[in-house]
């Protein structure tokens, strides 16, 4: 154990003074009787409660170190920790091209996408998982972690506009994406490897057609879960117009034959999300898959273990009041 603010331990130093204070002088101010002589008192035994005169002196003493002890604040030394945990390697796949913006999913579709990842990474604590978006090009936002605060901190980020300011090429390339998520699982020794990709469109990018990208992944053992998002007709769609935005509606164009072939391709499964509600649904079914035993090896930097100080101090000034002012009062 170490302490950080160390400069609080020299308040240590009062106990001192309070110390030659108590023995020496504290009498001087008690009230006293004056007796003629004190020889009938000479051989009279002590009592329990005589024996026990300065422990509320000494519970005093003891609250007050400890209270030191804590604002010092106490931490654990830096440690490396091994656990043996049931997890799965996965990578989720997102288009973000700008028909993501649709609202026919609320707010829209790329943020009720992100929602619903979040929930689903918030409840799989023990698995790897990384994060590949694409839209005309595909690139891994996040690789794969059990790091899931930062891999959120990434999700919250991405946006749509990435294709629009011309970061990237805008259109659906779904071999590229997963192209890339493969790539990350390819090395994997996990016994699940899993690809979640979710897209709102048909494949009109791209090097790679996605059932080439599907047959990469069932070599490596990769199953894939096909996500097609967006109502069955068409979607309102913001344009902006003149420095305004005007809502048109647009056609709901998902390629849901090529889909399905990649989840038949690599044993996965295709899910159809017409609303938010379907799409929660659909990674809760995910969210059953089979988990493997992994091991997790942790680095814990610093621990503030401050907590027992204060509880135990709390406890020993209640204790030294109780003392004094019950069985150990002293009159006057």
């Amino acid at each position: 154990m170490e302490f950080v603010n160390k400069e609080y331990l020299l308040l240590l130093l009062l106990l001192i003074p309070y110390l030659i204070w108590y023995f020496r002088y504290r009498k001087k101010s008690e009230p006293a009787m004056r007796m003629s002589d004190t020889f009938a008192y000479k051989n009279v035994v002590k009592s329990w409660r005589m024996r026990l005169l300065h422990v509320p002196m000494l519970l005093r003493l003891l609250s007050f170190v400890l209270i030191v002890l804590a604002l010092a604040r106490p931490q654990t030394h830096n440690s490396w920790g091994n656990r043996t945990v049931e997890g799965i390697d996965i990578m989720l796949a997102m288009d973000v091209s700008t028909s993501m913006l649709a609202e026919d999913l609320s707010p829209n579709r790329m943020e009720a996408a992100k929602a619903v990842a979040a929930e689903f990474i918030s409840g799989r604590p023990d698995d790897n998982i990384g994060l590949t978006i694409f839209a005309g090009e595909a690139f891994t936002q996040c690789p794969m972690t059990a790091d899931h605060q930062s891999l959120l901190n990434l999700l919250q980020n991405v946006r749509t506009d990435i294709a629009a300011r011309g970061l990237i090429e805008d259109g659906t390339a779904v071999g590229m994406g997963l192209a890339n998520a493969v790539s990350r699982l390819d090395k994997s020794k996990a016994k699940s490897k899993v690809v979640i990709l979710l897209t709102d469109g048909s494949n009109n990018r791209g090097d790679i057609s996605p059932l080439t990208a599907a047959k990469i992944a069932k070599s490596y053992g990769i199953r894939v879960y096909t996500i097609g998002v967006g109502t069955n007709k068409v979607a309102r769609y913001p344009m902006t117009v003149g420095g305004s935005v005007q809502y048109v509606n647009v056609p709901v164009e998902i390629d849901t034959k090529t889909l399905e072939d990649i989840a038949s391709v690599t044993n996965g499964h295709f899910y159809r999300a017409t609303n938010t509600g379907e799409l929660k649904q659909i990674y809760k079914d995910i969210d059953k898959l089979e988990k493997t035993k992994m091991d997790v090896k942790k680095f814990s930097k610093h621990y503030d273990n401050f907590q027992p100080f204060v509880l135990a101090a709390l406890i020993v000034l209640l204790l030294e009041i109780l003392l004094r002012t019950t069985i150990l009062r002293r009159i006057p």
